[in-house]
């Protein structure tokens, strides 16, 4: 295995655990000792992660940057934008939310005739190969690290949208806080977004359940649709019952 795939599967494996030892990592990659603790070195030095003793872990105290963020739970996120993107028909007017899991659903509705109002800057580049995608841009201030246009001109531009379908994502989900983000500077276009949309779509992997960050956008109860890659646990999938939640599952 090259260094660069090794590096990318070994940011997946610590995201997904969250602290692991270089010895457990030694043993999962097959390489050496000296080896993982210079593929650590580089993971550190891009700030996403720490050392800790004897190991190396997520550092929660910044918010991941794009680029870092995607290579999360990868799989699953890719199983989730397949599932979402179903949901997508001839003619449709969607929103494309910022994030790492909707910008999956690009390869399975790029033959699709549809208009697509976003403010994910990677989804924009992206979708420049298919003419049959109309983009239309939020606009606004480009916050590089989230990869997405923020800002008071996206909301009031959004105002002026009648979407049928939006797909968004979120950092953490709870049933006491809501629909969660991280960073605040999106926080209002994710709110604005799920009031004018006639139906809503949270696209979340199952390590987003159970966790909450530092805005709420929305309430569980506004979403309509909740595409995610394993079914929740039965309080998740109870409550969806009492407030007409459909969950969508592989």
């Amino acid at each position: 295995m090259i260094k660069s795939q090794r590096i990318n599967q070994l940011k997946e494996y610590v995201f997904e655990h969250e602290s692991v030892s270089l010895e457990e990592l030694v043993r999962h990659f097959d390489v050496s000792m000296n080896t993982i603790r210079r593929d650590v070195k580089d993971l550190v030095d891009s700030g996403v992660f720490r050392k800790v003793y004897g190991g190396v872990s997520v550092n929660h105290s910044t918010l991941v940057v794009f680029d870092e963020r995607k290579d999360r739970n990868l799989t699953k996120k890719q199983e989730i934008g397949r599932l979402a993107a179903q949901h997508v028909e001839e003619g449709d007017v969607i929103f494309i939310d910022s994030g790492t899991t909707t910008i999956e659903m690009l390869p399975f509705i790029s033959q699709k005739q549809i208009t697509v109002v976003t403010n994910n800057f990677d989804f924009i580049h992206q979708a420049k190969p298919y003419p049959g995608l109309s983009i239309f841009s939020t606009g606004g201030m480009f916050e590089r690290k989230t990869d997405s246009f923020v800002g008071f001109q996206s909301i009031e531009l959004l105002k002026k949208y009648n979407i049928n379908k939006a797909f968004v994502a979120s950092t953490g989900v709870s049933l006491t806080n809501g629909v969660t983000n991280s960073s605040p500077l999106e926080t209002d276009i994710k709110s604005t977004v799920v009031q004018k949309s006639l139906n809503v779509f949270l696209l979340i992997d199952d390590s987003k359940f159970d966790k909450y960050a530092l805005t709420t956008y929305c309430s569980l109860s506004d979403i309509d649709v909740l595409v995610t890659n394993s079914t929740p646990s039965e309080e998740y999938v109870k409550y969806a019952e009492e407030h007409q939640v459909k969950i969508v599952t592989p």
